[in-house]
């Protein structure tokens, strides 16, 4: 199973969630999601293999999040989301653990397990 964690080494989440992984002698691919340029395709992936609301893959309390007067409404389309975070990847919950089937938010860390 080829796992990528998607992730922001200022976030402690992100690097409990990455050493967690590491610990227990899992390969991953990490993508560092604010520095790398992330494709609508793969943006579309995250989102339709995440079982829960598309809503909790969004940093609603990001200022950001704010300036932008989103309407938290249409959290639930996911075809929004999908274009919010291509353009606005600073509102992508972390950290992400995605396989080819499934997008898990690692808050807690422990969460990964589930996948791994």
């Amino acid at each position: 199973m080829r796992l990528k964690i998607f992730h922001n080494p200022r976030c402690s989440k992100s690097r409990q969630g990455k050493k967690l992984l590491e610990d227990k002698n899992i390969t991953f691919e990490t993508i560092l999601y604010l520095d790398e340029q992330i494709s609508k395709i793969e943006m579309e992936k995250i989102v339709n293999n995440f079982s829960d609301s598309p809503i909790l893959l969004v940093r609603t309390k990001e200022k950001l999040f704010k300036e932008l007067k989103i309407n938290k409404e249409d959290l639930n389309d996911k075809k929004y989301v999908i274009e919010l975070l291509s353009k606005y990847p600073k509102l992508i919950e972390r950290p992400l653990l995605l396989s080819e089937k499934e997008t898990i938010i690692g808050r807690p860390p422990e969460n990964f397990l589930e996948l791994i």
